[in-house]
């Protein structure tokens, strides 16, 4: 029974859905103005307009001038709010400037500038994406289906928003959007409202954002030595840039008994400034290669999952490396080195097949 009024009511919240959308077509910026800014009764103003209906009945039935005065009175307070709390929102300026990429589960970060040309200050500005709810996987019994249904209640009715209580002129804010698998995620819809001056009346818009996000999988730690033990031990990327050698110099330290002498800074010795110890390092200049064929994984997510951990990691270690992904053109197995080249692999990993 408790699914009936539900399949009544999503058709209807489907079909105003498209229809909001239809007034605001996708862009990276808009402006609010007639068409896309809707004003009706907030909750507390059913409750103003539930006392006015009152008071005009008890005014006819009674014939009493005093509580008509009253409500006329009380209709003019609601027109002036209704034509404030529109002109409040209206005008509003929204643009999109950055949008982060993430790991699968993270929260994208989306960056708003908004502007206001109005001479006036906008107060009481609620800005906030509504996001959808995913089903959850039904794998155990009642109780555990209950559960989760509470935690994606407790997640919606958390979502984060910005209030901005002040603006004027340009403005910068930022605002989460929950990811959940890895490829291109469309933004959901921007909601932006406002209940000033008096809460009676509430104004609202939808804004429609063009871009895209990829999002790369969630790294997935694997064994370096078990996946490479054809390579030397040296060369695995699990230290610095540098190894234990003796090609350039590194540092000194304080001699320790035992140590070799051949190492001893005799230079140091003979100024009477004590023994040191030179240390010298080496390179690891060795290419790496992450091969989509040589993870460890089964299925083909987790393979996935493993080749951003991996280039993540020589990323951060400075390795030159390349990764090689089934059914991509060779030029795409290119090598380099740092952050940036290990970016743009994980970008290459959100756009997988």
């Amino acid at each position: 029974m408790s699914l009936l009024p539900q399949a009544f009511t999503a058709p209807i919240t489907s079909a105003v859905s498209r229809w909001f959308a239809s007034r605001a077509p996708k862009s990276d910026s808009a402006k609010l103005n007639l068409r896309n800014v809707y004003i009706f009764f907030s909750r507390e103003g059913m409750l103003f307009a539930v006392l006015l209906v009152i008071t005009f009945i008890a005014g006819i039935n009674y014939g009493n001038n005093l509580v008509l005065g009253l409500c006329f009175y009380l209709i003019s307070v609601w027109l002036i709010s209704f034509h404030v709390t529109f002109a409040h929102i209206s005008g509003l300026q929204v643009q999109l400037l950055e949008v982060t990429m993430v790991e699968a589960g993270a929260p994208v970060w989306v960056t708003l500038q908004l502007r206001s040309e109005s001479r006036q200050p906008r107060r009481q500005l609620l800005f906030s994406f509504e996001q959808a709810k995913q089903k959850t996987d039904r794998k155990a019994d009642q109780k555990t289906d209950k559960k989760a249904d509470k935690k994606i209640k407790a997640s919606a009715a958390g979502q984060h928003s910005v209030l901005v209580t002040r603006l004027q002129g340009e403005h910068v804010i930022q605002l989460p959007v929950q990811t959940y698998t890895r490829g291109q995620l469309e933004l959901p819809r921007l909601k932006i409202k406002t209940v000033y001056p008096l809460g009676i009346m509430r104004a609202w818009s939808y804004v429609y954002f063009a871009r895209t996000v990829w999002v790369y999988p969630k790294p997935e730690v694997f064994d370096w030595e078990a996946q490479y033990s054809t390579a030397s031990l040296e060369d695995l990327p699990i230290g610095g840039q540098y190894r234990q050698g003796q090609d350039d110099f590194e540092r000194l330290d304080t001699y320790i008994e035992g140590e070799s002498l051949a190492r001893v800074s005799w230079g140091h010795v003979a100024r009477g400034q004590g023994m040191f110890t030179k240390h010298f390092a080496d390179p690891v200049g060795h290419e790496q290669t992450l091969d989509y064929a040589d993870m460890p994984a089964v299925h083909h997510e987790q393979k996935l999952a493993q080749l951003a951990y991996g280039a993540m990691t020589l990323g951060q270690l400075g390795v030159p490396f390349k990764m090689r992904l089934p059914n991509e053109a060779p030029s795409a197995a290119a090598m380099g080195e740092g952050d940036g080249f290990a970016q743009a692999c994980l970008l290459r990993l959100a756009k997988a097949p």
